[in-house]
């Protein structure tokens, strides 16, 4: 379902933006729960489908808490929605020298790692931005559900 580009191709979310939404929360495990929280209220107010947008934010930001922590600095959460109905998720840390692998380390994942195989078949598109320095940001794409939503979904498009 996704096609992992990992820096090698642009992002569609270039196109202009209908709606965005960002913000800045503490890089604890309250800061992650938050940020789900936040997308899922702004997903709603925009009218659209939670699911799978919800997950990717948690393991995003549960990322961003675990691997991208410096102690005082905070991460960032975007959403933003394109003219063409495509939904972009961000989350920006402080933490640009650790990259995300799309390989595990070892046999296989132990208590966690799942997270980016779970953003690698949940989204359309993702990958990793880095700068500026000493960020990185991990997105991912999530096309409309009905292909040809524009502004609006189509009538019976959920």
């Amino acid at each position: 379902m996704s096609d992992v580009n990992q820096q090698s191709q642009q992002p569609v979310a270039e196109q202009p933006r209908l709606h965005q939404f960002a913000v800045p929360l503490s890089a604890t495990r309250r800061g992650a729960r938050l940020a789900r929280l936040l997308a899922v209220e702004q997903l709603h107010a925009w009218g659209l489908p939670l699911d799978p947008a919800r997950l990717i934010v948690a393991e995003l930001a549960s990322n961003a808490v675990l691997h991208g922590r410096v102690p005082g600095r905070s991460f960032r959460l975007a959403l933003a929605v394109t003219v063409h109905g495509v939904l972009r998720i961000e989350v920006t840390d402080t933490r640009g020298d650790v990259l995300p692998s799309r390989e595990g380390g070892g046999a296989g994942p132990a208590e966690s790692g799942y997270g980016l195989l779970l953003v690698d078949e949940l989204a359309d598109r993702w990958g990793v931005r880095t700068g500026p320095v000493p960020c990185k940001t991990v997105w991912a794409e999530l096309d409309p559900v009905c292909p040809s939503a524009h502004v609006t979904p189509e009538p019976g498009c959920v």
